[in-house]
């Protein structure tokens, strides 16, 4: 794995694929792993000609990684686009009220806890809308599961079974909902044609803005580490 040095040095890994007719750098927003793409018979030597060549883009590129933080009691998180503080509770689950998040049971697992609790809470909401939304275009789905995806928001399959991170709970409720409404739609029309389109536009006029708050402010959603 080469290095990009200066301060801090910079590790880089190199992805060559048959695919590649140039050069491309790419900076994840989510751990900032630097990859850089290359041609099979690309040499070395040209590789890091190429990386010293845009070391300022990518030191600037690096600022923008969101900044991992461990969730526990004194943490601010965001639940339905609201910040709220993780503070002691009683009783056997979290409850919301107002700006706190009141966690019970042993500090040291409140990330654990806070997890599960925010899972719940997305599978509520996420059936809700899904429900809501397939109803409107008259589609039936056959299955709703939840997981921690980076790559994507959601999915739909082929046998109308609808996936999503449950990382969408801190969203924004209609960027929830928008995500929602377009996986619903892959159950009409399994592409991203001028058709499935209209069909989103029909669920939601305004899903453009909300489309793009995922694309500016998502990254920060996977900022959050619940356990060690």
């Amino acid at each position: 794995m080469p290095v990009l040095p200066g301060t801090p040095p910079i590790e880089v890994t190199l992805r060559r694929t048959a695919q590649a007719r140039r050069m491309s750098l790419r900076v994840s927003r989510l751990d900032g792993r630097v990859t850089l793409s290359l041609p099979p018979r690309a040499r070395d030597a040209e590789a890091m000609a190429f990386l010293r060549a845009q070391e300022d883009w990518i030191r600037k590129a690096l600022t923008n990684v969101a900044i991992s933080e461990v969730v526990t009691l004194g943490s601010e998180i965001l639940v339905e686009g609201r910040v709220v503080r993780l503070v002691p509770g009683t009783g056997r689950s979290p409850v919301l009220a107002d700006d706190v998040l009141m966690v019970p049971g042993d500090a040291a697992r409140a990330g654990v806890r806070v997890a599960a609790y925010l899972k719940t809470r997305a599978r509520d909401r996420l059936a809700q809308a899904s429900d809501h939304y397939a109803q409107r275009i008259e589609r039936r789905y056959r299955t709703l599961t939840l997981r921690d995806t980076r790559s994507r928001w959601g999915s739909c399959t082929a046998e109308a079974g609808l996936m999503y991170s449950w990382r969408l709970i801190m969203a924004p409720p209609l960027v929830l909902d928008y995500v929602a409404a377009h996986e619903v739609a892959h159950l009409a029309e399994m592409n991203h044609s001028d058709r499935f389109w209209a069909i989103v536009a029909d669920l939601m006029p305004d899903y453009a803005r909300h489309r793009r708050w995922l694309k500016t402010e998502g990254h920060a959603l996977h900022s959050y580490r619940f356990s060690e």
